[in-house]
């Protein structure tokens, strides 16, 4: 499988369906082991999303955004599996925005709402809606909209984070 645009351009040497496998393998190994449950992976509340854009530009990336539903299994295997590991192991600048939340957020202007307003304002009603932002806060990549398939979750992932990354560039 061939390496995405974004991380052959940002790191040179990672490739990530080769990690993604190696940390699917690695959770079904521990799950069989009989492991002790870990701390649920998590991703950081968007806070300024001007800020955390400047962040990701900074680094040649989109800002990629997770609208997240509390207790949401989908939500769980999109951000454990996928959005953590990116961020965590490739430096994507990933920020979660979470759905009935009353946490204060500034948007890409300043202008401070909650979560939840945030969330109908971009017309979200599906938990997970993974956005792909750009310069100025526009949508710069198709939105991944629900679970999909896990074993197409990936290869989604990874075509619209290309996309982003060839849009940044133009």
């Amino acid at each position: 499988m061939p390496k995405t645009a974004l991380l052959s351009g940002a790191t040179g040497s990672g490739d990530y369906p080769l990690a993604r496998r190696r940390l699917l393998l690695a959770g079904a190994a521990a799950c069989a082991c009989g492991a002790t449950a870990a701390a649920p992976a998590t991703l950081p509340p968007a806070l300024s999303l001007g800020d955390e854009l400047a962040q990701a530009l900074k680094k040649g990336l989109p800002l990629v955004v997770m609208a997240s539903l509390e207790g949401c299994p989908f939500c769980i295997v999109a951000r454990e599996n996928y959005l953590v590991p990116l961020r965590e192991q490739h430096g994507l600048v990933v920020v979660q925005v979470d759905m009935r939340s009353r946490r204060p957020v500034r948007d890409f202007k300043g202008v401070t709402l909650t979560h939840d307003d945030l969330i109908r304002r971009w017309g979200v009603k599906v938990a997970p809606t993974v956005l792909f932002f750009g310069r100025g806060g526009a949508e710069i990549a198709e939105r991944m909209v629900g679970g999909y398939i896990p074993d197409f979750y990936g290869a989604y992932l990874d075509e619209r984070l290309r996309l982003a990354q060839a849009a940044l560039r133009a």
